[in-house]
């Protein structure tokens, strides 16, 4: 300290003399645990602020790190016994760092250098100053290095409700609230400002007229007015708004990138062509050429003004400083930053394998359009030289696939977007597109719009690629815009480079086995050395809150699978885990033992067994019985399943089970734990069903977990059919429509034909019995007919033969065995005349022939009945024995006779 005396006036004197007062008071004055809110201490504080100084050390930024005060010339550190978030919100509000997030002990920053100025800190959180907490006393402590404390602030600004920390609304803390920052004269440089201090590289974009959603929402009553060299938007020139009331359209919103400076390098003099360099995090690094596309050159070519991408020829001797992103452009955006961007498993790029590009150098220059119709022979060269020496104005993407690398293919043409029959849609046709959009190998050929259906035109039909084409519309195909298909046709493909991320675990959301979607399969992630900003990452992306922990208290992972990647170091700048450097993919990054585990502030029980939503009937299970619709019954409450206790349990809870899980009606209900006991806990007691309940959900019971019962009380059913599937909604709900699911599914559609066609053979079948029966009717009467007829005709002749004297006697006397028989004349035949008689001769003893006129009756054996034979012939025979018939024989005029013998 220089203790020498300024000045040589009064003046000067006494204003020496009252500030070593100050500094030593600041030194001595302070005793353990006083009250440091007198009037003393307050005045106290305005000589002592002067002197001592307060910052953050180690912690990547002015507002996070180790806590050190600078006082007699030294930097020394605060003891982190009793050292708590109170704090913490002395500090952070001491330097304009926002809130407080976190108080860190045990050098978490690491350790410092020199004294450990205070120890056993007693902060509120509205002290003004960290020094004028009770403390054992300044410069009093037991403690070493080990033990120094740390803070984590939130900052004077940050970015909020954006895709990460690095772009969303501007927002300020007023030391009680965040408070936006409206969009009235905010400028670039105070951007540029703010994505600094955030470390979040540079300011690409500066939004207005963001809308509230909050109705009372309040503005920062300033307006910053920083140049851009400003180490962070604290100590920016700051102008109040008039009247307190900025005037403004909205909140602004700023979009920062670390992908913004790119420039190309050439030992030529022309400033469009070389190798892709770009500035990341103060560094200028060269880009890989692995997978870099005519695409991404596109866009760097017109982000440096440099017009259009003419080639991307074989990257020169580059530096070894290689930057191994992967970016996925679908050549239309106007800055690479837009592009979505891939880092994580990428390995690592090989020397001298540098991207380049040759630029037109020209915006304006013009250069022939690609002839686009004329396939490329399988596994050509020329075609890759000449193709980008023109106007290549079509663009290719994958649109809602949950990533660049998988989705419906979609190419830009004049200006539309347009998708892809998949008539003819096969493996070798998704290999170019892969292979074109540097997504790596294709995995699958998606069909019938799998990604949903687009809109606007469909460009191609009947494509035949061999899957050695630079572009997918040089492939053999139906013709430009020519197709036959409608858009629930669309084409899509699924590329090895596709990533996707999920948590694993039976009963949790939000926490579980980490695992990543890669090359078509799920595996694990090794958890060294994951930190709290990847963690952080990992949690937002899941949509499961901004922070987290791994844990490594859980025990060894049951079963085998990939374990895809290891060495994980996200930095806060990343929006999503595929941005975060990483070791390459490996199917054995590490041992089963470091298999990651994490647990985000979002964690909570599973509503659902399985992924969310899910019905009532998915919540119902029954275990232990000897088919799919007997057993225990158990339902799954707060992320577990339970059982039902027994008591009340009747045939009508076994039918509200049965029909809500589709098994028929309930046959029994099982008590005492038939289908033996469960475990875990018995969720239900005392339930009452009226038996027409569609859920066991909307029955009576004790509350939920309130039983007085053991597992040896555990209720079951056994029901009468198979399980059938039954139209249901989300969860909760049953749907009251009369829809069918699955009536014109496969087995529906057999069931439909094969009805229809035994339809049709029973209408046969009862078409020809009713005509069998029918024609035998007919049959019938015409026998009776033809029996009556001969009766008569016989009966007509043996009286004339015998030789009846009277009327009388042949009407009242009937024949020798013909009791029943009885006369009827023929029409047309005039009756005999009374008494008289004729002798037959002797020479006609064997036969009588009829000499009436008119009718007559014309027989033949087959005539009468074709089909009955002997019997036939015995109808109009009569019996053997009967005396007189023997010999019968009946003719007509102009026929032949037919014989009875």
């Amino acid at each position: 300290m220089d203790c020498s005396l300024p000045g040589s006036s009064v003046h000067g004197i006494v204003q020496a003399v009252l500030e070593w007062v100050a500094i030593a008071f600041c030194t001595s004055a302070k005793t353990p645990y006083q009250n440091h809110e007198s009037a003393a201490s307050e005045e106290s504080a305005s000589y002592c602020s002067g002197s001592r100084q307060l910052r953050l050390v180690d912690g990547g930024g002015p507002c996070a790190g180790r806590v050190e005060i600078l006082d007699q010339g030294s930097w020394g550190t605060i003891c982190d016994y009793s050292w708590d978030l109170d704090d913490a919100r002395v500090v952070c509000r001491q330097l304009g760092c926002g809130e407080a997030l976190e108080a860190t002990r045990s050098s978490s920053f690491g350790a410092g250098l020199g004294p450990i100025w205070l120890n056993n800190l007693k902060c509120t959180g509205k002290e003004s100053h960290v020094w004028r907490c009770s403390s054992w006393g300044w410069g009093k402590h037991y403690c070493d290095h080990s033990n120094n404390a740390g803070v984590i602030c939130s900052g004077f600004v940050h970015l909020a409700r954006g895709d990460g920390p690095c772009s969303g609304r501007v927002e300020v803390y007023s030391g009680e609230a965040w408070i936006p920052v409206s969009d009235g004269n905010f400028t670039l440089p105070t951007a540029q400002v703010i994505c600094a201090e955030l470390g979040c590289g540079k300011a690409v974009s500066v939004l207005g007229q963001v809308p509230f959603r909050e109705s009372n929402a309040l503005f920062w009553a300033e307006e910053f007015r920083c140049e851009g060299e400003e180490p962070e938007l604290w100590v920016c020139p700051r102008v109040p708004c008039p009247g307190g009331t900025c005037h403004h359209s909205g909140a602004v919103q700023v979009v920062c990138s670390v992908y913004t400076d790119v420039r190309l390098v050439t030992n030529s003099s022309s400033q469009c062509e070389g190798q892709v360099e770009m500035n990341i995090f103060g560094r200028w690094r060269a880009l890989c050429a692995s997978h870099w596309s005519l695409a991404n050159a596109n866009v760097v070519c017109r982000q440096l003004g440099c017009g259009v991408a003419i080639s991307t020829p074989n990257g020169a001797e580059g530096s070894d400083q290689l930057w191994k992103a992967r970016f996925h452009c679908s050549g239309t955006e106007s800055f690479l930053w837009k592009c979505p961007v891939t880092v994580l498993g990428v390995p690592d790029c090989s020397y001298g394998n540098t991207a380049s590009v040759i630029c037109s150098g020209n915006q304006t220059q013009v250069l022939p359009q690609c002839d686009h119709f004329v396939s490329e022979p399988a596994g050509s060269a020329a075609s890759e030289e000449s193709a980008p020496y023109c106007s290549d104005s079509r663009q290719l993407r994958l649109v809602d696939g949950g990533g660049p690398c998988a989705g419906r293919v979609e190419i830009l043409d004049q200006g539309s977007w347009g998708t892809i029959c998949d008539d003819g849609w096969d493996l070798d046709d998704a290999r170019v597109v892969c292979r074109q959009l540097g997504c790596g190998e294709a995995l699958n050929a998606t069909a019938s719009a799998h990604f949903g259906a687009g809109s606007g035109p469909i460009w191609l039909d009947d494509l035949n690629c061999t899957g050695n084409e630079s572009h997918v519309w040089r492939c053999p195909s139906r013709g430009w815009g020519r197709h036959d298909c409608r858009h629930k046709e669309d084409a899509g493909v699924i590329c090895s480079e596709f990533l996707a991320l999920r948590m694993v675990s039976e009963d949790q959301q939000c926490a579980g086995w980490l695992e990543v979607f890669y090359n078509g399969t799920w595996g694990s992630v090794c958890r060294s050395p994951m930190d709290d900003v990847t963690v952080s990452i990992i949690c937002s992306q899941l949509g499961c809150g901004d922070s987290g922990s791994v844990n490594t208290s859980v025990g060894l992972r049951e079963g085998s699978r990939p374990r895809w990647v290891d060495l994980i170091q996200c930095r806060k700048t990343d929006t999503s885990l595929w941005q975060c450097p990483s070791g390459p993919w490996k199917f054995s990054s590490c041992s089963p033992k470091e298999e990651a585990y994490i647990s985000c502030a979002g964690r909570r029980p599973k509503s659902c067994p399985t992924a969310a939503p899910c019905t009532d009937r998915e919540k119902l299970q029954l275990r232990g019985g000897d088919s799919e619709c007997s057993g225990r019954v158990e339902v799954w409450h707060s992320g577990s399943w339970g059982t039902v206790c027994d008591d009340s349990w009747s045939l009508a809870e076994a039918e509200v089970v049965c029909q809500q899980l589709g098994c028929g009606q309930a046959l029994e209900a099982v008590q005492a734990a038939t289908f033996g006991p469960g475990n875990g806990s018995i969720w239900l007691d005392e339930v009452r069903c009226g038996g027409r309940e569609s859920s066991l959900w909307d029955c009576a019971a004790e509350p939920w977990g309130q039983s007085d019962c053991k597992h040896e009380e555990d209720a079951g059913v056994r029901c009468s059919g198979v399980r059938k599937t039954l139209p249901t909604t989300t969860a909760g709900t049953r749907t009251t429509s009369n829809s069918l699911p699955g009536i014109f599914s496969l087995p529906g559609v057999l069931c439909l034909i094969l009805g229809a066609l035994l339809f049709l053979v029973l209408i046969i079948l009862v078409t020809q019995l009713l005509r069998w029966r029918a024609e035998r009717r007919a049959l019938s009467s015409y026998e009776d007919a033809l029996a009556e007829a001969v009766y008569e005709e016989l009966d007509y002749v043996l009286t004339q033969k015998e030789g009846l004297g009277s009327p009388d006697q042949r009407t009242d006397v009937p024949a020798e065995n013909y009791d029943d028989a009885e006369e009827v004349p023929v029409p047309g035949t005039p009756p005999a005349p009374q008494g008289s008689e004729e002798e037959v001769p002797p020479e006609k003893d064997d036969g009588v022939r009829s000499s009436q006129t008119g009718s007559c009756l014309n027989f033949s054996r087959e005539a009468a009945d074709p089909g009955e034979g002997e019997e036939s012939l015995w109808l109009l025979q009569g019996k053997k024995g009967d005396a007189g018939y023997d010999d019968v024989e009946l003719s007509a005029l102009g026929t032949s006779p037919v014989t009875f013998s």
